[in-house]
């Protein structure tokens, strides 16, 4: 029963198979002791009877109020241990889950995140996880617990008549085989939900992160419009599928509770034809008063444990997602990065072919060339954010798809255009780049960045919080961060996205002044956007559809022409162009 397929369609941890055995343990047993209840009735009304037709005298008060007494501490001992077991356990399975993903998460390479969106994302980490606590807590337990207590019940009640049994139990396997076999009707109504909610999600995602463009393009009519139909269409197809899966509920718990029909009319057709006694029957009616019940959660919650079956296999898919694996050692001899015909494929589209260079340990090496030619995966390639499919990138003598992208991280700097900041202050944003730094270092690393000059006019100073992503500081301010940051860590390689393409004069200066701080003596691996920011690199590699189409100093390539000195002339052209009236 409880196998790994078992384990797996629930997204269960081992904790969690191991909590949900116990939650099925305490539910069996609980279920036992409250039929054993009906047991006490049972044999209360057996004395009755006898003294009623036989004339026996009544039993005394000690024994069934002995029995009472322990039945209710009994109780009470069980149902708290079931209560623990499918719920106070369930918590902290919930915070491994979340953890557990967020693990996983972490060691994936980055080509998985392009093809996953953030609201997906976010959406398996909470929502899917609530959906599946609720079926940990609310159905495994209880669901399977009553399979195996009604079993145990119906071949006690063998014993005792096997037609009134049949007659009693025979709506359980029919309701439930019901229920089962809607099972993918249900799941495939759970998908269409969850895209729609998908879609929800994203649209209100993007009207936040786009308000600006929508209002000046005069597009908010348009735009909600499109979201309106959205939101509608997700109601529509949440009201169609509970209405699907509540029909086969209802259907269900009628088909159940007809038992109690078909045991009434066969105990009376027995007792009629002198087959049994009136005390069979009313045992059986004891029976059928709580047999069913612990079956009620459970159905009233069952149609979430088929519609969660979408939301485990999307946690499942995290799991299952090859994680970026290698030694926990990097001792390389140098720095010097080396691309060894490195190709990179990409959903079966082709991005690199080919590709050698090498960037030396001292040096800046530039990546140039036209929109789409692999300068940004060429970068992320040499820190291992993606996994090359052809070829070897090789640092310091040491294949690096050998080693634990983490480990291989501490020899990098990344400096991009797109900064990304933490809502929270100054010193803490520029301390991400070294764990443990004191507050001087930080310091000290946001005034070789030229931070002093604009965080002294913050209320705060370092201690002033920047807002989600650095939402109250100037594009210039934010890459001096990014810098400082990269300066706290002094790895030897530095990848470089050109930092200033998008600056003003003023900023440009104070960041190139950082920069030209940050880049001494390390190995340097710059994409340029500008030709005049790689004249005075040491090696230039011009990419073209993938490929290399040039390598050399700016010197031997502006001698050979071809396609950088084709750019670097365009680029003098348009540096040409004024705004005329």
């Amino acid at each position: 029963m409880f196998s790994k397929e078992f384990q797996r369609r629930y997204a269960l941890t081992d904790q969690g198979l191991k909590n949900t055995k116990s939650g099925v343990f305490w539910t069996v047993i609980t279920n036992l002791v409250v039929m054993g209840g009906m047991g006490i009735l049972y044999l209360l009304m057996g004395a009755f009877m006898d003294t009623l037709t036989g004339g026996a005298p009544l039993p005394g008060a000690a024994l069934p109020v002995a029995l009472t007494a322990g039945f209710v501490l009994l109780s009470f001992v069980t149902h708290l241990q079931q209560y623990r077991a499918t719920y106070g356990l369930v918590y902290g399975e919930v915070k491994t889950t979340r953890l557990r993903l967020a693990e996983r998460l972490r060691k994936l390479p980055l080509g998985y995140f392009g093809k996953r969106d953030l609201a997906d994302l976010t959406e398996t980490i909470m929502g899917d996880v609530n959906r599946m606590e609720h079926v940990w807590s609310h159905v495994l337990g209880y669901l399977y617990g009553a399979y195996i207590s009604t079993a145990i019940i119906a071949v006690c009640l063998l014993f005792y008549d096997w037609r009134l049994m049949i007659a009693c139990m025979w709506g359980v396997p029919v309701a439930f085989g019901l229920l089962f076999g809607s099972r993918k009707i249900a799941a495939r109504s759970s998908e269409v939900t969850k895209k729609a909610a998908l879609r929800v999600s994203d649209g209100i995602q993007e009207a936040l992160e786009n308000v600006r463009e929508i209002r000046a393009a005069n597009q908010e009519e348009r735009y909600l419009a499109s979201l309106y139909e959205k939101i509608d269409q997700h109601e529509k197809v949440t009201i169609r599928g509970e209405l699907t899966t509540g029909l086969f509920v209802n259907a269900a718990s009628v088909i159940m509770r007809l038992g109690v029909a078909t045991t009434i009319l066969t105990g009376a057709s027995l007792i009629l034809s002198g087959q049994i006694d009136f005390m069979v029957l009313f045992l059986f009616l004891l029976v059928i008063t709580r047999v069913y019940a612990p079956f009620d959660q459970s159905l009233a919650l069952i149609a979430e444990m088929f519609v969660s079956q979408v939301s485990a296999d999307r946690i499942n898919e995290i799991y299952e997602t090859p994680i970026a694996k290698g030694v926990e050692t990097f001792q390389p001899q140098g720095h010097d990065i080396v691309f060894d015909h490195v190709g990179f494929a990409y959903d079966k589209k082709q991005v690199l072919r080919d590709v050698s260079f090498t960037a030396k340990e001292g040096e800046v090496t530039a990546l140039v060339g036209p929109s789409g030619s692999g300068k940004s995966t060429c970068a992320r390639l040499a820190a291992r954010l993606w996994d090359a499919t052809e070829g070897t990138i090789r640092v310091g003598g040491v294949d690096i798809a050998t080693v634990d992208p983490e480990v291989l991280l501490t020899d990098y700097s990344m400096v991009f255009q797109d900064v990304v900041l933490f809502d929270d202050t100054v010193l803490e944003n520029i301390r991400l780049g070294k764990r443990g730094a004191t507050d001087e270092e930080v310091r000290a690393a946001a005034r070789a960045a030229n931070c002093d000059e604009f965080v002294s006019r913050l209320p705060q100073g370092y201690d002033t919080p920047i807002g989600e992503n650095g939402t109250k500081l100037s594009g210039g301010e934010r890459q001096r961060i990014s810098i400082a940051r990269a300066l706290l860590k002094d790895a030897p390689i530095v990848l470089l996205d050109e930092a200033t393409a998008s600056l003003d004069v003023e900023n440009e200066t104070k960041v190139q002044e950082a920069l030209s701080r940050l880049l001494q003596g390390k190995t340097v691996l710059v994409i340029a956007h500008r030709m005049r920011t790689v004249a005075g690199a040491d090696h230039i590699v011009v990419l073209e559809d993938g490929h290399v189409a040039q390598q050399g100093t700016p010197a031997e390539l502006m001698e050979q022409g071809g396609l950088y000195r084709r750019m670097v002339e365009l680029q003098s052209e348009s540096a040409q162009w004024r705004l005329n009236r």
